[in-house]
């Protein structure tokens, strides 16, 4: 729905150009109704009519009824008629276009499907066309002394047509925008599904983080009361008692902060745990969206990277938060890896085993094969930014932490000189819908996808 704003602006629009668009005109009848006309006046208030959802319609027609008079009189004047007279002569008109908002203003559309809607504003607006007319043609009887007798079968036929036209023209156009603005509002909500759908996917590392936190805070905790417990039975100096008030009260904070991390770690479990059907997206969707957001990244880095994938047709889905914060770690270290030019290839399979076997595979970058056994200590990376500060170099302590909590494990593999392998393997029980854990078929799954060189 438009704000307010943009509604009053398209409704002052609405009397300016209906008047203006009345200008361009046909007189289809002639004798006694040679003044009523026929222009773009009344398809182009149609379609205002149809974009302004909060102004009353009967409001929207007696303003452009007045408008349209004014107008018109005005343009009267100019040409050396007086303004009354020429008031006088278009009154009429505002009966036209009041009448017309009459009839619209019954019109509820609800949540009705496009198709109905189309139907049922193409009949209100020939009906509406049709008996703003006839209004108007009495009201030049009644103001102008015409004869409304003069109101047959032919006027009517003719009245009908001259609707049907203007209402098919001003519909298809009022339809089709309707149709763009809603791929845009549909393309607006996918972009926004993707981003949260990261977003809560980077959560995943956040809980194995602030895990590593409260370890942490416990182990320091529980050292200040033993620092404190020391220092307390050595009484022989006057600063001991200070100090270990001192040590006692770091204590105490650090407590805090555990208490702090634990109620947040809580909420961030139940959040993560809570896994739903909508939870799960098939192994091509995970692979769309990871793809997209690394080339992206790419993009950013100013790398020239290209990305194939290779995915078993036996894959049931997959718990998509689970699996992005996997996949999106490994996909994004080959990406900061790849030096300026390289090909990314992932790879998905199911195994006899009922194990998810997933490959992340680099080309323009390698480990030192002195370092592959290094790579999953915590803290270790090869990664510094433009300040030449280090990485955390958490993320595939993160991967093989989460992968064998989930029963599964991780490897990797380097020629040493261009490739990188990652391999991973989680237990699809862990990460599938129970109701989608059926046998693979007996076909070739556990060599599909095999490439390059293995762990």
């Amino acid at each position: 729905m438009l704000s307010k704003h943009r509604e009053l602006f398209i409704f002052i629009c609405m009397l300016i150009i209906v008047p203006l668009a009345g200008e361009p005109q046909i007189h289809p009848f002639g004798g006694d109704f040679q003044n009523f006309r026929v222009s773009f006046g009344s398809p182009l208030f149609l379609l205002f009519l149809l974009w302004l959802r909060r102004v009353p319609m009967v409001v929207s027609g007696l303003c452009t009824g007045i408008a349209v008079v004014l107008f018109r009189a005005l343009l009267d004047v100019i040409g050396g008629m007086d303004f009354f007279p020429a008031l006088y002569l278009h009154v009429p008109t505002f009966f036209y276009y009041f009448t017309y908002a009459i009839c619209f203003a019954t019109l509820r559309l609800n949540d009705m499907p496009i198709t109905t809607q189309a139907m049922k504003i193409a009949c209100y607006a020939i009906g509406a066309e049709v008996i703003a007319s006839i209004a108007e043609l009495y009201s030049m009887d009644f103001f102008l002394g015409t004869h409304a007798a003069i109101i047959n079968l032919s006027v009517l036929t003719r009245l009908t047509g001259i609707a049907f036209l203007r209402c098919f023209f001003i519909l298809s156009f009022f339809f089709l925008s309707q149709l763009y603005i809603t791929e845009i509002h549909l393309s607006h909500e996918s972009r926004e599904k993707n981003r949260l759908t990261m977003l809560i996917a980077g959560l995943y590392e956040e809980v194995f983080e602030l895990q590593k936190t409260l370890r942490n805070a416990e182990t320091a905790t529980h050292d200040c009361y033993g620092v404190y417990e020391e220092l307390r039975v050595l009484h022989s100096r006057e600063s001991l008692p200070r100090i270990t008030q001192e040590v006692l009260r770091i204590a105490g904070e650090v407590h805090e902060i555990k208490k702090d991390n634990q109620r947040i770690y809580a909420g961030l479990s139940e959040l993560t745990n809570n896994h739903h059907m909508s939870d799960y997206l098939s192994a091509p969707e995970l692979c769309h969206l990871i793809i997209s957001t690394q080339k992206k990244y790419a993009r950013r880095l100013d790398k020239n990277i290209t990305f194939l994938t290779n995915l078993s047709p036996e894959l049931p889905d997959i718990h998509v938060y689970t699996m992005l914060s996997i996949l999106n770690n490994l996909a994004a270290n080959a990406v900061e890896a790849i030096h300026q030019k390289g090909t990314i290839s992932i790879t998905m399979r199911r195994s006899i085993t009922e194990d998810l076997i997933l490959e992340v595979q680099n080309t323009g970058s390698s480990i030192p094969l002195r370092r592959l056994a290094q790579i999953f200590r915590p803290g270790y990376t090869t990664k510094y930014d433009s300040t030449g500060r280090a990485s955390s170099g958490v993320g595939l302590t993160y991967i093989k932490t989460l992968a064998e909590s989930l029963g599964g494990s991780i490897t990797a593999a380097s020629d040493g000189t261009s490739q990188v392998l990652f391999k991973v393997t989680l237990p699809l029980a862990q990460i599938a819908p129970q109701n989608e854990m059926t046998p693979p078929a007996t076909t070739n799954a556990e060599t599909i996808g095999k490439k390059g060189f293995s762990s």
